[in-house]
C-alpha cells in the first residue's frame, strides 16, 4: 500500500503541474495531429481537371467520375497553361485535358483520346497515369454500352445512356484482389498511419526521459528523504515511483493510438499485438525515464540532455526515415537501440498484417532492455535514496 500512496501522489503532483503536463500530453498530441492533417491525402495522386470549354452530359460524367476516384484528389484550373505551371512547380502529379467537343464526338461514334500531362521524370505522374486510365475506361466501356444499344434498339443516344447508367449501377461488379503470398514490406504504411506509430515510439521514450526532471527535482528537495524519515522504504519508494511514470506512459500511448484511431482512421493491426506493444514500450520508456531521474543531478540537465538524446535514438532507430533506405552499417547500429525493434513490431504489424505470435522476437528484445532499464533504474535510485545526500 506504501508503494500505491507513492505512485497516487506523484501522479497527482504531475497533473498539477501544468507545464510538465503540456510536455507530456498536448504538446505531443497537438504535433502529432498537425502531421496527420499534413499528409492527409498523400496516399492519393494528385490530379489538375481542365474541363472543356464545351461541356455535355458525357464531359460532365468523366470529370465527376475523376473527382470521385478514391485514388485521386482533384482540383479544377480555368486553362490548360495554368495545369502546365502547377504541374511544372510539383504542384500536381498529372493533368487531365478533356478534350472540346466530347459529347459530340461520341455521338457521332468518333474516337476520342483523353490527354494526361505528366513530368517525363516524376514517377509518381506515371503511376497516377494508371489511376486516371481506370476511370476513363470505366467511362468509355458505359459510352460503348450506350452506343450498342443505342443502335440495336432505335432509342436515343442519351435514353440509351441513361440505361446504361442504371444497368451499371443495378449490376454486381467483379472486382480483382490483389494477394502477394509471403509478401513482406520494410515501411510502414503511407500518411498518417505512417507517421502515428513512429510518433507513438518517440514521444513517450522522450517525454519518459524528460519526466526523470521531476525525480531529480523531489531529490534535491529533500521529499525522499522526509518520506525515509517516516516508515517507508527505499524500496516502495523506487516501486511506486516506477508505477507512477509507466501509468503517465500508458496514458499518453493510449492518447495517441485513440487519436490516430478515432480521428484519423489509422488501423493500428492485432488487437492484442498492439495492445502488449504499447504496454512493454511504456516499460522500456519508464525505464529509461527513471534511470535519468536517478543519475542526473539537476533538473536542466535532464532538460537539456534528455530530449536531445530522446531524439537522436529515434533517429538511429528509424522513427525518422525507414532503416531500409539507410546503409547497412547504419542498419546495424539503429538495432542497438529499443526504438528499431518498436518500428519494426509496428511494420509487421501494420505492414504484413502480422499477430502477436509475429512480432514476439521483438517484444522479447524489448522486453529485455526494458528489464535491464528497470534494474539499473532502480539499482541507481535507491543508491541515491539511501546515501542521504539528496542530490
Amino acid at each position: 500500500m506504501t508503494a500505491l500512496a507513492v505512485t497516487r501522489a506523484t501522479v497527482a503532483r504531475v497533473f498539477r503541474d501544468r507545464t510538465a503536463l503540456f510536455f507530456m500530453v498536448l504538446l505531443p498530441v497537438a504535433i502529432i495531429v498537425v502531421i496527420g492533417v499534413t499528409v492527409s491525402g498523400f496516399d492519393q495522386f494528385r490530379v489538375g481537371l481542365v474541363p472543356a470549354a464545351r461541356t455535355g452530359p458525357v464531359a460532365r460524367e468523366l470529370v465527376s467520375g475523376l473527382t470521385g476516384a478514391p485514388g485521386l484528389r482533384t482540383r479544377t484550373y480555368d486553362s490548360a497553361a495554368d495545369a502546365r505551371t502547377a504541374l511544372r512547380r510539383a504542384e500536381l502529379d498529372a493533368v487531365v485535358v478533356v478534350p472540346d467537343g466530347l459529347d459530340a464526338a461520341v455521338r457521332d461514334g468518333r474516337q476520342v483520346t483523353v490527354p494526361v500531362l505528366v513530368e517525363p521524370s516524376g514517377s509518381a505522374g506515371h503511376a497516377a497515369v494508371s489511376s486516371v486510365s481506370a476511370v476513363v475506361a470505366g467511362h468509355a466501356a458505359r459510352l460503348q454500352a450506350a452506343a450498342f444499344a443505342a443502335g440495336e434498339t432505335g432509342r436515343s443516344f442519351d435514353d440509351a445512356l441513361a440505361l446504361a447508367r442504371d444497368t451499371d449501377r443495378a449490376a454486381s461488379p467483379i472486382t480483382v484482389r490483389g494477394e502477394t503470398v509471403n509478401g513482406r514490406s520494410d515501411y510502414l504504411p503511407l500518411g498518417y498511419s505512417y507517421s502515428t506509430p513512429t510518433m507513438l515510439v518517440l514521444f513517450v521514450f522522450i517525454n519518459a526521459l524528460a519526466g526523470g526532471a521531476a525525480i531529480v527535482q523531489t531529490r534535491r528537495t529533500g521529499v525522499y528523504a522526509r518520506a525515509l524519515a517516516a516508515p517507508v522504504s527505499a524500496r516502495s519508494l523506487v516501486l511506486g515511483e516506477t508505477i507512477a511514470y509507466l501509468l503517465l506512459a500508458l496514458v499518453q500511448s493510449l492518447l495517441i493510438v485513440a487519436i490516430g484511431a478515432l480521428a484519423f482512421d489509422v488501423d493500428w493491426g492485432d488487437p492484442l499485438a498492439a495492445g502488449v506493444l504499447v504496454a512493454v514500450w511504456a516499460l522500456v520508456g519508464t525505464g529509461a525515464g527513471v534511470l535519468a531521474g536517478a543519475l542526473f543531478r539537476t533538473p536542466e540537465q535532464v532538460h537539456a540532455i534528455g530530449p536531445a538524446l530522446g531524439i537522436g535514438l529515434g533517429m538511429l532507430g528509424g522513427c525518422m526515415w525507414p532503416l531500409a533506405l539507410v546503409p547497412d552499417w547504419l542498419r546495424t547500429v539503429g538495432y542497438a537501440v529499443p526504438h528499431a525493434w518498436a518500428v519494426e513490431a509496428w511494420t509487421t504489424l501494420l505492414s504484413r498484417n502480422g499477430d502477436l505470435a509475429a512480432i514476439l522476437r521483438d517484444l522479447g528484445v524489448l522486453a529485455a532492455f526494458a528489464a535491464v532499464l528497470l534494474t539499473l533504474a532502480s539499482v541507481f535510485l535507491r543508491r541515491r535514496l539511501t546515501a542521504g545526500s539528496g542530490t
